[in-house]
């Protein structure tokens, strides 16, 4: 099964939903000559060869091994070190060969330079065939990229080859055992080394839990100063080698990887503890100033978990689909039965819509991404490069709390059902779907809980509304809504019908939690910043991101179906499966 050129939708929405005439640009300066690729035509052609080889090995080679690498597990810790076992090691073995693990790294050090979409929807059909071979290969592109991006020519130049080679990848060390979510609490301390004057190295110690591919060679680690101030202003960030050589030529430790966990699922993915004791490290940025820089990986991170999250959608609905086509019962294929395909058509259509809402995403957050490394690399930004990195970071900094509360909530609620819709068969290991709802809950937890994305999206949401309070009420009776709402195209407008529902039910539960207490003080800053009425506003927090959501979602069909007609039908569809979602939402609100 080749999973690119069997779907019609992945390969419509490449085409026409990518905003290919803004990529390109910021990978060429002109379109390459180089085997024929001399326009934009060919360029996306061959990127789409590229992704349908990827595509063809996930669904024909990764797909076929997954329930063995799920028995065998990622490998074993020893000494201090993880090993690798048969399985793993043949995963990676083949994504070398494809040159999976340099696609996004600059051909300087030895990548294809491809853009990130290329990259991000590579990883989703990965992650369509096994969850946990895409956490152990997510490991080399993220790292890839936070070296290119705020590490030393030095480190560059020695690592970024050898992760293009396969030959090592990287974590990122976060958690803590008494420190999850809340980061500020973090114990592990970095002491200044100063051997003599020219010496920039740190030594960390402490210890982190729950790290994804702990024993890849690198690690990304959040650490306080000893002198630093308390909470999130006193964290640093650290890049730290497994190995280093000693002055006789002896390969040392420099971390412990101490355990690898027993979890409920993804086997086949290392998550291990990690201790540090006298870890020889560099400082990555400046002092005290760590937790912008881990953003942003933990940013990219959830955009990454996101897209597993829709491969692993497209594997449970695949499974449900290919079982009910085939399983008879009352004389009939049971996806033929009235309630069953109800079921089924629901599963589908959140399916599609988030996948078109995935894709719209991704390739924004390449525009993003390419004039930020721009932009750190000290050129200077066009007025309209500016303007573009502007409108992409802030559609991105909205979204990506989105992207991953809503699709790891969908994944698991989407597994469950593909699962049941299995009847008996659904628990049995005869069949992948119970191995890929055990897999679900992984994207459900890590890079921070649904319920700290909720919190993320509220926070920003308020921060927006405080900036300006009169701008965010007036804006929803103004001119250019009364305008919207005389739009002529059906689709279009039943889009700002349902987006003025929503403001407007959102605008009254804000008034009556957060209650200014006179309407002089309405459009005071002040007024909305008390901070016992923003803690009782905190308890809607997920269901304002679920509304958040089907907006954001329904707003890309929109813009997808004005292009197109032939998109109108999934936009109908989705707004089927969630006006009822958004009308117990609006009700939960007046309770």
């Amino acid at each position: 099964m080749n999973y690119y050129n069997d779907s019609s939708e992945w390969k419509y929405l490449f085409r026409n939903a990518i905003n290919w005439e803004q990529i390109i640009p910021l990978y060429f300066k002109e379109f390459p000559t180089k085997d024929g690729l001399n326009n934009k035509e060919e360029l996306i052609q061959f990127y789409e060869e590229m992704i349908s080889t990827i595509a063809d090995w996930a669904g024909n080679s990764l797909e076929k091994r997954a329930s063995d690498l799920d028995i065998q597990g990622a490998g074993r810790v020893e000494n201090g070190k993880t090993i690798n076992g048969e399985l793993l090691n043949k995963l990676y073995s083949e994504a070398r060969e494809l040159g999976i693990f340099g696609m996004h790294c600059s051909e300087k050090y030895g990548g294809l330079g491809l853009p990130a979409t290329i990259v991000t929807v590579a990883h989703s059909l990965i992650s369509r065939a096994c969850l946990a071979s895409s956490a152990q290969i997510g490991f080399f592109l993220s790292i890839t990229d936070m070296i290119e991006r705020f590490c030393s020519e030095e480190i560059k130049e020695k690592y970024l080859p050898m992760i293009v080679a396969g030959e090592i990848s990287g974590s990122m060390c976060l958690t803590e055992p008494d420190a999850g979510s809340d980061i500020g609490s973090i114990k592990t301390t970095a002491t200044r080394r100063k051997k003599d004057a020219n010496d920039n190295l740190y030594l960390l110690n402490g210890s982190k839990c729950f790290i994804t591919n702990a024993g890849g060679g690198l690690g990304f680690v959040l650490a306080r100063l000893t002198d630093a101030p308390e909470g999130l202003e006193g964290i640093s960030l650290f890049f730290v080698e497994q190995f280093l050589t000693d002055n006789d030529g002896n390969t040392i430790l420099n971390y412990q990887v101490t355990k690898n966990e027993d979890k409920i699922g993804l086997h086949g993915s290392f998550t291990c503890e990690v201790v540090y004791e006298n870890s020889i490290a560099h400082l990555v940025g400046a002092e005290n100033k760590g937790l912008s820089i881990m953003f942003y990986l933990m940013n990219e991170a959830r955009l990454g978990v996101g897209i597993q999250a829709l491969g692993g959608m497209e594997a449970s609905v695949h499974c449900m689909k290919e079982y009910a086509t085939n399983r008879v019962q009352f004389s009939k294929p049971i996806i033929e039965l009235p309630l069953y395909k109800k079921n089924y058509e629901e599963l589908e259509t959140e399916c599609m819509a988030y996948r078109a809402f995935l894709v719209d995403t991704i390739w924004r957050y390449d525009v993003f991404q390419k004039l930020d490394m721009k932009k750190r690399s000290g050129e200077k930004l066009s007025e309209e490069e500016e303007k573009s990195l502007k409108n992409a970071s802030a559609i991105i900094r909205k979204r990506t709390p989105l992207v991953k509360y809503y699709g790891t909530e969908a994944f698991t609620t989407i597994s469950t059902k593909a699962l049941q819709g299995l009847g008996g068969y659904g628990l049995m290991k005869d069949y992948p779907i119970e191995r890929i709802h055990r897999d679900s809950f992984a994207p459900l937890l890590y890079e921070g809980t649904s319920q700290i994305q909720a919190l993320m999206a509220l926070k920003d949401l308020i921060k927006n509304i405080i900036k300006n309070p009169s701008f965010y009420f007036f804006k929803m009776i103004g001119s250019d809504q009364i305008k919207k709402l005389k739009e002529k195209n059906s689709i279009k407008k039943r889009y700002f019908h349902l987006d003025l529902k929503f403001k407007s039910n959102l605008a009254k539960l804000l008034l009556r939690t957060l209650r200014p207490t006179s309407l002089n003080k309405l459009f005071k800053i002040k007024s909305w910043s008390d901070e016992k009425k923003i803690e009782q506003l905190m308890t809607h927090a997920e269901t304002i991101c679920q509304a958040l959501s089907y907006l954001e979602i329904l707003r890309v069909l929109a813009m997808h179906a004005e292009k197109s007609s032939s998109r109108d039908e999934l936009f109908n569809r989705y707004c089927k499966l969630i006006i009822p979602r958004l009308s117990q939402i609006y009700t939960s609100w007046k309770i």
